[in-house]
Formats: C-alpha cells, sequence, structure tokens
C-alpha cells in the first residue's frame, strides 16, 4: 500500500545502497506472492501423506489466503504507526517461522495452523515492501523503475510458483515447498536487519485489530459453512450456524466501521462510484479466477497423471501470460479506456474459462492444458490493472495507498470464497468419485460456474464502472 507522501525515514544509520533495499523489499514481496501458488503442486501429494480430506484440501490454500487478506489492511496501519522495517522484520519472521511449522507437520491441522500463521505474517510483511521501495528511492524516473521491479518480481513470484513447487516435490518431497522459505527467509531476515532504513507515517492513528478480528472470522466462518454443503446439504445445522454467524460477523465488522475513528475499511470511500464499482468488480473476478491454479494442478496430477514438476512445467504458459497481460495492460489504456480494457480482458478470461471447462481425460494437451490457461491467465493480467487504477482515480490522493489496498483485499477475499464454491460445486458433480471420469466432470463444472461469474462481472462493469476516471 502506497503513502509515499507522508513516508519519512527516521534511521540514524548511514544510508544504505538504493539497489539494496530495492532488492531486500522485492525479496520479501517475492516470498509472499511466492506461497499463494507453490502449494498447489504439491496438494496431492500433501493429502496422501497428512490424509487430508478434499474440502481439506482446499483449506491448505484458504488458511493463508483469508488470513492474508483480512490482516493486510490491519498490517498496513501498523507499518505506519510503528515503523515500515519493524513490521517487514515481524511478519518475515513470523512466515519463516510458519514456513517451518509447515514443513514439519504431521497432522492436516498443524499444517492449516501453519499456513494460517503464514497468511499472517504475509498480511504485516507484504504492505510494508512497497512503501519501503517507495522511501528510499527519490521521486520521478528513478521510482518508476524501482516501483516496475517490484511488481516484476511479485508477478513473477506467482508465475514461478506451479515450477518451484514441482521441481522441490519431484526431487525432495512436498515438505520443501514450505520449509524452501526458512533458509531464504533467514537470509532476508539478516540482510533486512542490518541494511533497511526505517521510515513511518507522520500521523499516530490506532490500529483497528477489532475490524481485523471480526472480517477474518467471518470469511473463515463463511468458507467453511459453504464447504460443509458438499457433505451435509444447505439445509443442515452444521452448514447454517457456520453460514450464520459469517453474515453476523460481517455485519458487526460494518458496525464497527462506521463507529470506530480510525475504521480498518472506511465505508465513506465506498460511496465513490469508481471504488465501489472496481472492488466489486475485482471480488467477482477473484472469486472466478483464483481457483484456476489450484484445479488445474489436481487435474494434471490426478486426472492425467502427470507429476509434480510435470505439472509445473505445463502451467508455465499460462504462468507467463499473466506476466504479459500485467505488461501490456498500461500500454492499451490510452488507446482503449481502463473500463473498456478491463471488460476486455474479463471476457478473454471468459473464454478461457469455457474452453477449459470442456476438458477430457485423454484430450491434447495443447487444447485441454496449454491454450485454455493462456487465455485464462492473458485476460486475467490485462483486467488487473484497469481496474486498480479506476479504483485509485476515484480517490483523494492521500487515500490511494489504502484504496489500493483495498482493491487487493477485495481480490484475494473473493478468491478465498470463490475458491470454498467451486471446490464445493466441483466435489458434488463428483459424487465422491476420484475415478479420472467423474474427476474430470467436476473440474469441469467449477470451470463452467467460473465463467458465469466472470461474464457477469463484465456486465457490472460495463453498467456501473464509470467510463473515464472519476473523482469524488
Amino acid at each position: 500500500m502506497l503513502r509515499a507522501a507522508d513516508t519519512a525515514p527516521i534511521s540514524s544509520r548511514t544510508s544504505p545502497p538504493v539497489w539494496l533495499v530495492v532488492a531486500l523489499a522485492c525479496a520479501g514481496q517475492f516470498l509472499v506472492v511466492l506461497d499463494v501458488s507453490v502449494v498447489n503442486v504439491a496438494l496431492p501429494s500433501m493429502r496422501a501423506d497428512l490424509g487430508l480430506s478434499p474440502s481439506g484440501l482446499q483449506w491448505v490454500v484458504n488458511a493463508y489466503a483469508i488470513a492474508f487478506a483480512g490482516f493486510m489492511l490491519l498490517g498496513g496501519r501498523a507499518g505506519d504507526l510503528y515503523g515500515r522495517k519493524r513490521m517487514f522484520l515481524v511478519g518475515l519472521g513470523l512466515f519463516t517461522l510458519a514456513s517451518l511449522g509447515g514443513g514439519l507437520a504431521q497432522e492436516s491441522w498443524q499444517l492449516l495452523a501453519a499456513r494460517a500463521a503464514q497468511g499472517l505474517g504475509a498480511a504485516v510483511l507484504a504492505p510494508a515492501t512497497l512503501t519501503l521501495v517507495t522511501s528510499a528511492v527519490p521521486e520521478g524516473a528513478a521510482r518508476a523503475r524501482a516501483i516496475a521491479t517490484w511488481t516484476a518480481v511479485g508477478a513473477g513470484g506467482g508465475a514461478a510458483g506451479g515450477l518451484v513447487g514441482g521441481v522441490l516435490v519431484d526431487t525432495l518431497s512436498w515438505r520443501w515447498v514450505l520449509l524452501i522459505n526458512v533458509p531464504v527467509g533467514a537470509v532476508v531476515l539478516i540482510g533486512s536487519l542490518r541494511w533497511l532504513p526505517e521510515s513511518r507515517a507522520g500521523d499516530r492513528r490506532r490500529l483497528d485489530l477489532p475490524g481485523a478480528l471480526l472480517v477474518t472470522a467471518g470469511l473463515a466462518s463463511l468458507a467453511y459453512g459453504i464447504s460443509q454443503t458438499e457433505a451435509s446439504g444447505w439445509t443442515a445445522a452444521a452448514t447454517l450456524v457456520p453460514l450464520l454467524a459469517g453474515f453476523a460477523l460481517l455485519g458487526l465488522f460494518l458496525l464497527v466501521e462506521r463507529r470506530t475513528a480510525a475504521p480498518l475499511m472506511p465505508l465513506g470511500l465506498l460511496r465513490v462510484r469508481s471504488v465501489a464499482a472496481a472492488n466489486v468488480a475485482m471480488f467477482l473476478s477473484g472469486s472466478a479466477m483464483f481457483g484456476m491454479w489450484f484445479f488445474m494442478t489436481l487435474y494434471a496430477q490426478n486426472v492425467r497423471g502427470y507429476s509434480p514438476l510435470d505439472a509445473g512445467l505445463a502451467l508455465v504458459p499460462s504462468s507467463l501470460a499473466v506476466v504479459l497481460g500485467s505488461k501490456i495492460a498500461p500500454r492499451f489504456m490510452p488507446m482503449v479506456g481502463a473500463r473498456n480494457l478491463a471488460v476486455l480482458g474479463t471476457l478473454v478470461a471468459a473464454a478461457g474459462y469455457g474452453w477449459q471447462s470442456t476438458l477430457s481425460t485423454d484430450g491434447p494437451y495443447l487444447t485441454e492444458i496449454m491454450f485454455p490457461g493462456i487465455l485464462m491467465m492473458l485476460g486475467a493480467g490485462l483486467a488487473i490493472t484497469p481496474l486498480a487504477s479506476l479504483a485509485t482515480a476515484g480517490a483523494e490522493p492521500g487515500e490511494a495507498g489504502l484504496v489500493s489496498g483495498l482493491v487487493n483485499t477485495s481480490r484475494t477475499m473473493g478468491g478465498s470464497l470463490g475458491l470454498a464454491v467451486m471446490s464445493t460445486v466441483a466435489a458434488a458433480r463428483s459424487a465422491g468419485s476420484d475415478t479420472p471420469q467423474a474427476l474430470t466432470e467436476g473440474y469441469g463444472l467449477a470451470f463452467r460456474v467460473s465463467t458465469g461469474v466472470l461474464v457477469a462481472g463484465a456486465v457490472l462493469m460495463v453498467v456501473w464502472l464509470p467510463g473515464r476516471k472519476a473523482g469524488r
């Protein structure tokens, strides 16, 4: 979350080389983004080793994503108040220790607890990475290059996750997709302790801890309730109680945000058309797109018989496509407009999801995995940048960082709930069978539902998003 205007270095040490500050901050960002995707290729191995259920598999991903999304805005506020370097070190230390705990887990609950702790560490760490970069580099071309480097490293972390995970699972074991963070995190931690400068915002706003706890607990309760529908149905107490509890917690969260002096999510921002529309659009897009890596890696290994490394290699083209889409989107925005590009990207992704929903048990790789995957992720890359641009354009200059955080939070929250819904849809269609045909039918239905969500999102963008950047 970018708050360059109110950032002031407070370290008394001699300033370290700028490139070193940028490298350390980018290393932290790389670890955070990498762990969103690196575990996907390890899921079948985790399930076999720890006896995870199908719903348990989705929680390996969701435990991280929900904690990350729920506490990310709080992490940014903590950095403003207590210092970005300090929160960077705290977040990285927690992330590294949680990675060690997950890699050594002997029971499924231990792994899920470690993933949630990783998400909490990432939520504290991630907001500090960009602010450390912007506070170290003077405004102008040099800062633009530094931010571009930070963005590329983040995209590269997500893209590299499948391949890195495949190599580690094939050559060592699934545990190393988590344990690899320990030596890397320790090196970055030591370097950051020595060379990162401290900075903080000029104000002394208090932390909205109740808001962060309520929104995280509400989302987790909703996701758990949705996951229970497969075994218990929609009307069973095991489903209704967590669903109602989730809605109640989110309602209480909104009440707290209205009354607190320093809210985690200022509700007044959502009265700005571009901010509200872009966040809803990002929520819908995330709910459909987040599950792509999850289902594709399961399909590649459980249906096609790919090894973890082969599965990672199979998804390299789609990983590169999301990087390409993110890179070329700023060039097209002046020509076609931010709203039109967001709609176009979403429809390209929907076409890919629709194509992917026709998957079979033994079709050719090019038409079953590669080309649909490229369309899905190219569209995702094209859509994200203009949506973020429209959201931040509708805010006051001093709120740009907060609105950027809201957009990222909306996407991650949407992804967490979307994965719970799509996993339930797939499991209901396969009816508990783990034959290749039954699994393929389940994955295909999940992709068809995602296609419908994306089309609905595109329609919403046409109707609700402003045609040009809109201020207050």
